[in-house]
């Protein structure tokens, strides 16, 4: 197992995470917290942490509706979060 850094980018913005931190931890670490926005505009972020609540969606390399809490960073990924999708 490797101690090295994990850089990814979300929202276009650069942020390097220890190995095994989740794209929801790294969403918190980055300063927003935000994953997306509910129907009536309202920021939405991480609940449960387990995949059930659903409010974790973002899109991960392309792929939307991707469940950050349960997906680990990798290097070089790509994730944009609904709720700067929606701003």
């Amino acid at each position: 197992m490797t101690d090295t850094a994990i850089t990814l980018s979300i929202n276009a913005q650069s942020i390097s995470v220890a190995p095994g931190v989740t794209v929801a931890a790294a969403i918190a670490m980055s300063g927003s917290g935000v994953t997306r926005h509910s129907v009536s505009g309202a920021a939405r972020a991480p609940l449960c942490g387990m995949g059930v609540c659903q409010e974790c969606r973002v899109t991960i390399d392309g792929r939307p509706h991707q469940l950050s809490c349960q997906t680990l960073c990798a290097e070089g990924m790509h994730v944009i979060t609904f709720g700067e999708a929606a701003a």
